[in-house]
């Protein structure tokens, strides 16, 4: 998909014949429920035999339209909201797996991602393990005859280590494994991993899809039968719906999308630059790094590096703990692709939950600070950066 095209699908989307009474903006459907015409229509509907909305936890016609959209952006067949990004993560792993299943999943994935996957094991026998997916037969030395699927991040929060979409795909297709990509990071803009064979893609709407901090969701696209099976089965049973006015604001933000991810890499880029030459830098981990081990593979399957840049400070954790107390403009805070610069102590914040030796192996050490580069001019974000540096 060239720029152009995705440019303009932000914005229309895919030829439809709801005319919304002819508004130009979706209206919010804010509705509970919906009326039937007839006893025998309300049936014909029950049944499946009819097209319209029965109950907004069944459907809404303003979440519909942004479940059509993600579709669109990420070439699925179709597409399902969710409350929060946990939730996807939730109905499709639950959609996909039963008890004495095994699953792969990619080092260093999100800590509540991390916390659902031990759930999963101590609760319901659901088996998994963290692999580092650098390489085909590492992999594969993981296998067991009940793995049933893989689950990805990449780039992986929050150490950026990125996973090869394409090698993945080969191993799915060869050992008949389900295949889901935790996009959020990227966002349509700057990865399509279903180009690259995922069975499914999902996101953390929350994050760049949203874009301006005010709105829980999630997102996911897929093949029209397994996005059918997880809104009759996960997302129906256990209610993780999105309502109308989320959705109708991540249709808002959508539009933006392409201009704010393109800003937001191209402060990161120059972000890079600057911290990985600084003295009281000890090392930096980004994807738009030449010297990044996995540069090469992040500018062949992504369109842009992104906006998170990862680093750790000499010192300790008190050293990185005192360098986010002296920042005045931007913003401690554990979300990212807001328009706001935020910064988080990863081992302290989003993965206090996974185990100190969990989080050495994954590469979190206590001195390692994720930066969400904003939309801020960038010579005030680094000036703001630079004047807590030089104060520790």
């Amino acid at each position: 998909m060239n720029k152009k095209e995705m440019d303009t699908r932000l914005i229309h989307g895919r030829p439809h014949h709801n005319s919304h009474y002819g508004s130009l903006v979706p209206p919010i459907y804010q509705t509970s429920t919906f009326s039937f015409t007839s006893a025998e229509e309300g049936e014909r509907r029950f049944a499946g035999e009819a097209d319209g909305f029965v109950y907004s936890r069944l459907g809404n016609p303003t979440v519909q339209e942004l479940e059509h959209k993600i579709a669109d952006l990420e070439n699925g067949e179709k597409g399902i909201a969710f409350s929060s990004g946990m939730a996807a993560v939730s109905s499709i792993l639950t959609s996909v797996v039963k008890t004495g299943d095994h699953i792969l999943v990619s080092e260093g994935v999100y800590g509540c991602t991390f916390g659902l996957l031990q759930m999963l094991k101590d609760r319901y026998q659901v088996d998994f393990d963290l692999v580092n997916m650098d390489k085909k037969e590492t992999i594969e030395a993981y296998l067991r005859p009940h793995t049933i699927a893989i689950y990805v991040e990449t780039p992986i929060n929050p150490t950026m280590k990125l996973v090869d979409l394409q090698m993945i795909s080969s191993i799915a297709k060869k050992h008949n494994l389900f295949y889901i990509v935790d996009n959020t990071f990227s966002s349509p803009i700057l990865q399509r991993p279903l180009e690259h064979g995922a069975h499914v893609v999902l996101h953390s709407a929350t994050k760049y899809i949203g874009g301006h901090g005010d709105v829980i969701a999630g997102l996911a696209a897929g093949s029209s039968d397994f996005i059918s099976l997880v809104r009759r089965s996960s997302q129906k049973d256990i209610g993780g719906i999105l309502g109308p006015f989320e959705a109708w604001l991540l249709l808002r933000g959508l539009k933006t999308l392409s201009l704010r991810m393109n800003r937001h890499s191209d402060n990161a880029e120059s972000l890079s630059i600057r911290l990985k030459h600084h003295p009281k830098i000890e090392k930096i981990y980004y994807p738009g790094d030449p010297d990044f081990p996995q540069h090469p593979l992040a500018a062949m399957q992504m369109d842009h590096f992104g906006g998170l840049i990862s680093f750790e400070l000499k010192g300790d954790k008190s050293t990185a703990q005192a360098f986010m107390n002296k920042l005045s403009m931007i913003r401690i805070a554990v979300s990212l692709g807001d328009a706001e610069t935020l910064i988080q102590h990863p081992a302290s914040m989003t993965h206090a939950v996974v185990p100190a030796e969990t989080r050495e192996k994954m590469g979190i050490s206590d001195r390692l600070l994720r930066l969400s580069v904003g939309l801020e001019s960038e010579k005030d974000i680094w000036q703001d950066i630079e004047q807590a540096l030089l104060k520790i």
